[in-house]
């Protein structure tokens, strides 16, 4: 059962109170390069992403704000340290979102005038704690980055908010360790009812990445936790939106668009299914329709699975069957496969 949080608006996309989880990135360009990040967001945007954020190191990329904002159609969200009037400049350029954690940009002051100027603009903070930037006293108290040492940063921080009057608030909890975020994660949000942004941080390269982040958000989410994510991959950008799609799409909270089945290889495979499945996967991404394509490699479970889907392939020496809705259309030679399968599926519109 999913947890019913509190729910703010990102440039209009809601997170949280229910809302479908939306998919975040982050931008690997010079945000101060408007054009080129622009062109980074669109990209990003084309592949599914609903939300992303920008790196604001100086007063430079934040005054790139403005500029960027008129090239780009999704919520951009401003990640923002130490200094209060990054997050000023950022606002006042029309962002959507600041990324910060109250704690470190100084005075209550200055989190009050952030504060008003977010309020003002009706733009949500938020708190996102990494294992890396856990206080050294939380670190002392607890012996290290530890789940509860995690928790209690996110909620301090959040009472510095909470303190000047501010609860537009959304909350991380990200750890490099895929078992210290989930049980960081789960903690939080039996104290909180703020909205959750998960993720599992500096998670690693492409595939190993995937692999983490697959685990640690696919088992909040079927816990019922998350309100938004992001697959934080060493790869390019646009590599996170897919995965963190497919994630959704595993763990039952996004429907829509292709989904693909293929069985694994065994000693009965007369076919090369592997080429195959790869082949009808990577012609399948041009198709945006809610149906199942299943590409089995022999007899034994093929023909079933290939029946139940919308669109199947069921592999047999050297060539194979192609089924449609449960029935068999045609038999064809391996080498017509995966073309007499994706003709199939273009014309049945």
């Amino acid at each position: 059962m999913e947890k019913k949080t509190k729910q703010i608006s990102v440039g209009g996309v809601l997170i949280g109170g229910g809302a479908p989880v939306s998919v975040q990135t982050m931008c690997s360009t010079d945000t101060r390069d408007a054009e080129n990040t622009a062109e980074q967001i669109n990209a990003a945007a084309a592949a599914g992403c609903d939300i992303i954020r920008v790196a604001v190191p100086d007063m430079e990329a934040a005054k790139a704000i403005s500029d960027i904002k008129k090239r780009i159609n999704i919520p951009l969200v401003a990640d923002i340290h130490f200094d209060y009037r990054l997050a000023l400049e950022a606002l006042a350029g029309g962002v959507d979102k600041i990324r910060i954690n109250p704690g470190n940009i100084g005075s209550v002051d200055r989190v009050r005038a952030v504060a008003r100027a977010c309020e003002e603009r009706n733009v949500p903070i938020r708190i996102g704690v990494n294992s890396g930037s856990v206080e050294k006293a939380l670190l002392e108290k607890y012996g290290g980055p530890v789940p509860e040492a995690l928790v209690e940063s996110a909620l301090g921080h959040a009472r510095i908010l909470e303190d000047v009057g501010f609860s537009d608030i959304c909350l991380s909890v990200k750890s490099s360790d895929v078992v210290t975020t989930v049980k960081a994660y789960r903690l939080l949000s039996a104290r909180c009812d703020y909205p959750l942004h998960l993720g599992v941080t500096e998670a690693g390269t492409e595939y190993l990445g995937a692999i983490n982040s697959a685990v640690g958000i696919g088992s909040l989410l079927l816990d019922g936790i998350g309100d938004t994510i992001r697959v934080s991959l060493t790869a390019d950008p646009l590599r996170e939106v897919p995965a963190g799609i497919a994630i959704l799409k595993a763990a039952g909270r996004r429907t829509g668009g292709v989904k693909f089945v293929s069985c694994p290889t065994c000693g009965r495979t007369e076919i090369d299914l592997i080429s195959l499945a790869n082949e009808v996967q990577g012609r399948l991404e041009g198709i945006n329709r809610d149906i199942t394509v299943a590409v089995m490699g022999c007899v034994v479970n093929g023909p079933g699975e290939a029946r139940e889907a919308d669109f199947g392939i069921a592999g047999g020496k050297g060539e194979g069957l192609i089924f449609k809705k449960g029935e068999i259309v045609k038999k064809a030679p391996f080498e017509a496969l995966a073309d007499e399968l994706i003709e199939l599926i273009e014309r049945d519109r």
